[in-house]
């Protein structure tokens, strides 16, 4: 997903209302630079994960939900663990100090003038979807995001993938390539980061 897709298709029905919501609040600022030569720069981050972070089973996203249900399986004893979907919907993930990293980066390094003409931040001419993507450009399946999971916190059972609840989007995976030419990537690969949450985690249950 490069940033100059942004509303150039229809939007997928399960995450409509957030992205619109999400896709306002560029559009206002974009609209403000443009208007009042205001310096705000949006960006637009992937799933994000790390200590600190929502364990609730009801209302957790996806990787702490699944770092909950392995671990509490493990320690009960659990013969299998309940995934809803087929687990073949592929997510990026980013540790949160990662996108606090980029952000300051971003926040020191940009200004919306940048975002404009024959800059690195936006094509030739065109004065739209100026945002800037956060990401690592890399994905990975629930099902391989699962396992891994399984392994880090060492539970040796079954993990039972339940095809009869929703997958939601297929693939989300954005294109962190503006970022990338101002010279900034992530830091902390998927694994490490899971195994400093995991570590987080034991110390806070």
């Amino acid at each position: 997903m490069k940033e100059e897709y942004l509303l150039t298709s229809e939007l997928e029905y399960t995450n409509e209302s957030y992205a619109i919501a999400k896709t306002a609040g560029i559009k206002m600022c974009e609209s403000y630079n443009l208007q009042y030569r205001t310096n705000f720069i949006s960006v637009m981050p992937i799933n994000l994960y790390g200590e600190n972070d929502n364990f609730d089973l009801e209302t957790s996203h996806v990787l702490p939900a699944l770092l909950r249900k392995i671990y509490e399986a493990k320690i009960e004893n659990k013969p299998e663990v309940e995934i809803w979907g087929s687990g073949k919907p592929r997510r990026e993930f980013m540790y949160s100090d990662d996108l606090a990293d980029a952000c300051v980066f971003i926040m020191e390094s940009v200004d919306f003038k940048d975002t404009i003409g024959n800059g690195v931040l936006a094509p030739s001419n065109e004065i739209r979807n100026t945002h800037i993507n956060i990401g690592t450009g890399k994905y990975i399946s629930i099902k391989e995001l699962a396992l891994l999971i399984k392994r880090i916190v060492g539970y040796d059972w079954e993990l039972y993938f339940d095809t009869s609840k929703p997958d939601g989007t297929p693939i989300k995976l954005t294109d962190p390539s503006k970022l990338h030419a101002l010279s900034w990537k992530h830091k902390i690969e998927l694994e490490e980061g899971i195994k400093k949450v995991h570590e987080w985690y034991l110390k806070s249950v």
